[in-house]
Parts: C-alpha cells; structure tokens; sequence
C-alpha cells in the first residue's frame, strides 16, 4: 500500500544538502527534485543539484561528492547528506533489475565507507502508473520524503559529533 508523505517541520541550521538527480525518466525525476528543493530550502538548508545522464551514473558522481565535500560546502566541514533521485522503470529484460541491485549496493556502500547519509530515492517501478503516484502526487511525493529523512539523519550525525559518540 502506498503510504502518504507525513508533513514534518525539520529545521536546518547551516546544513549543506546535495542531491544527485537523474536526467532520464525526466517528467519523474523532475518532480521528486522540485518536491525535494522545496521542503530543504524551507527548512533553511543550502541545496547544490548535480544532474546526471541515468540512475546508474549517480553512485559514481555521489561517490565524489562524499570524497570533496568542500566544493560545495563554505561553512560546514562536510556535506550533511547526498540525496539520490532516479526513476527505473521495468521493462522486457532483467536489464532495470540490474541497475537497481547495482546502484542500491553502491550507494549503500558508499555511505558507509564515508559516513555520510546517503539518502537511496532511486525508484525500480514497474510501470508509469507507479511512477505518477509516487513522483507527481503530492501526497506520495518521494522526494519530499527524500529531504525529510535527509534533514533528520543530517541531525542524527550533528548530534553523534557534538556528543563525541563513537
């Protein structure tokens, strides 16, 4: 069942977003990143878009995010967290099965390896029915979900560093 977006006030004090944004399946991926702007730039968070041709190039551009943070940071020592959008839809072949095993163990490795949030938003759909629901409906809008889970892990890691945890 697909579950509504919960409307959550997150503020963001001085906190660097990235996102990583798909140009492929454009009218879907457009939306979740307009969704994902908005509800950052409300909370008050600076938001640096880097766009790529597919879902399957974004470990590889976050991967250098998490490596260089500094280039889009001026105040913070870090990024606070990469946000990834991409819109997969099956086809006839394995081929999109593929690409969504491939890209969900890079990126989950890649934010273990650097210890930044990696927030996963790239969508393996089966058809444009489930991507309308979950792109261009704003009651289900991932990429508002996206920006929420980032703002709340980005304080998750602030509070770990300011209480010396682990």
């Amino acid at each position: 069942m697909l579950r509504k977006v919960q409307r959550k006030k997150i503020q963001s004090t001085g906190a660097t977003f990235a996102i990583v944004a798909s140009r492929y399946n454009a009218r879907y991926v457009e939306a979740m990143l307009r969704a994902a702007r908005k509800e950052l730039q409300g909370a008050g968070a600076q938001v640096h878009v880097v766009r790529v041709p597919g879902a399957f190039e974004i470990p590889v551009v976050a991967a250098r995010l998490a490596r260089n943070p500094s280039r889009f940071t001026l105040h913070a020592s870090r990024l606070s967290a990469i946000i990834c959008l991409g819109v997969i839809l099956r086809g006839e072949t394995v081929h999109a099965a593929h690409i969504g095993e491939a890209v969900s163990r890079a990126l989950m490795e890649l934010q273990l390896a650097h210890e930044i949030p990696v927030i996963h938003e790239v969508l393996l759909l089966e058809n444009e029915t489930q991507a309308r629901a979950r792109c261009l409906n704003p009651k289900h809008n991932r990429g508002t979900e996206a920006a929420q889970t980032a703002l709340a892990m980005a304080r998750v890691m602030q509070s770990l560093d300011e209480h010396g945890a682990f």
